[in-house]
């Protein structure tokens, strides 16, 4: 069941579109403006603090539920469909599909599917030093992170010029374009002038230690989608050499177990001489980048195949 508590907000340590991180008393919280509306120091507040009181992985933070400071607050979206429905924080963001049908189909889009957000980056830079001239969009799944303004590597690409678009699909919520699913969300980037599409999971990732309780399947419903749109998928395969669990050591057992369900083979490229050095492009672009809480050069394994597919998606273009 959650925890909630009050307390009052003492300091506002960062802030940007959708997204407040403050002091609440001495305890870190973020406040996802555009469900509850700002905090401002003095304000009282209702946190969530089920996550940091079961020592889960959000780095420590509570969540802003209701500012107790105001009786009431609305803000109308854009349209009739909601997201988070049914909740008691259900937001009316709308649908691009709404405004506008978006294409039948990827017409050959390459789609590269990630297993975990923290491959975004090496995908991203690889693929605009290979193409700089083409538009590449991100689509955030609803597996993870719900509200995109929670990414610090999406504000990051799109301050570098190394993201175009972004597409929340799903539950999911916040990105340049609302789209009620992933399917719908492929297409939308698409219609929005996509050139190439990187999909894959917000922040966080879910894992039981069973062999289909993990959030990397959502790379299955990425590719088949891919596949039944008439795109191009790629995979970038999550491998590590730093990994203490045995099970993620060289391709990680999410990897595997998702491979195994495809109906199809999709393109697995592995990192070669031609590669794009990840670690060398973060570098380049004061790119702070690190997974599981590892930094990139200790994971150059990791990034190097997730640079591997971002690379591909700029050849497959370069091909057409």
């Amino acid at each position: 069941m959650p925890s909630f508590r009050t307390g009052t907000v003492t300091e506002i340590l960062a802030q940007r579109a959708g997204l407040q991180r403050v002091l609440v008393g001495s305890e870190r919280a973020y406040v996802l403006t555009q469900l509850t509306g700002d905090v401002a120091p003095g304000d009282e507040v209702v946190m969530n603090t089920t996550a940091v009181d079961l020592g889960l992985g959000t780095g420590g933070w509570h969540v802003v539920h209701w500012n107790l400071s105001r009786r009431e607050w609305s803000e109308p979206g854009p349209g009739h469909i909601l997201k988070l429905r049914y909740t008691s924080l259900q937001v009316d963001t709308g649908a691009r599909e709404e405004e506008a049908p978006p294409p039948d189909d990827l017409d050959g889009t390459p789609v590269v599917a990630c297993f975990l957000h923290s491959q975004l980056p090496a995908v991203a830079a690889a693929f605009k030093s290979l193409a700089p001239g083409a538009r590449l969009a991100y689509v955030m799944t609803d597996g993870a992170a719900l509200p995109l303004a929670l990414s610090d590597l999406v504000a990051e690409l799109r301050d570098r010029s190394l993201l175009d678009l972004t597409v929340t699909a799903g539950h999911a919520f916040g990105g340049d374009a609302e789209a009620v699913n992933l399917h719908s969300a492929l297409l939308v980037a698409r219609g929005a002038g996509a050139d190439a599409i990187v999909a894959g999971i917000g922040p966080g990732v879910v894992g039981t230690g069973t062999a289909y309780g993990h959030t990397g399947l959502g790379v299955v419903d990425i590719v088949e989608a891919t596949f039944s749109l008439r795109g191009a998928p790629i995979v970038a395969l999550r491998v590590s050499d730093a990994d203490p669990r045995e099970r993620h050591r060289g391709v990680s057992h999410h990897a595997q177990e998702a491979l195994d369900l495809l109906s199809a083979p999709p393109a697995i490229p592995a990192p070669d001489d031609a590669t794009p050095d990840a670690v060398a492009l973060f570098a380049e672009h004061d790119l702070t980048v690190t997974t599981m809480g590892r930094r990139a050069e200790e994971e150059r394994a990791f990034f190097q195949y997730a640079a591997a597919a971002g690379a591909a998606a700029a050849h497959a273009l370069a091909r057409d």
